[in-house]
């Protein structure tokens, strides 16, 4: 059996900040709010893009920033995989709006 280790805000920046930043025309976020600025300005691109998915990234980026910012453990793991869930996608999304560039 494989155990999945649990999102953590580092893991998760670690795995799309490059990718985000693409799409947003900026250097890789190394914070949460940066992070969460970029998302927002990437989905506007991605729909602009006529890619969708936009809305899901952006629920992700407030949830990493919701989790990043919990005392409470439990309520940090939830939310954090919460995050994980919703941005799954955005490396596929920026893959397709390289391939469009």
């Amino acid at each position: 059996m494989t155990t999945t280790a649990p999102a953590t805000a580092e893991s998760i920046l670690a795995r799309y900040a490059a990718d985000i930043a693409f799409v947003a025309e900026e250097k890789p976020a190394t914070t949460v709010s940066d992070f969460t600025y970029q998302v927002t300005v990437a989905a506007e691109n991605f729909e602009a893009a006529g890619i969708n998915g936009g809305d899901e990234l952006a629920a992700g980026a407030q949830y990493l920033a919701d989790g990043a910012g919990a005392t409470d453990n439990a309520e940090r793991s939830v939310l954090l995989g919460k995050a994980a869930e919703y941005l799954a996608r955005a490396n596929d999304m920026a893959d397709e709006y390289r391939d469009m560039c």
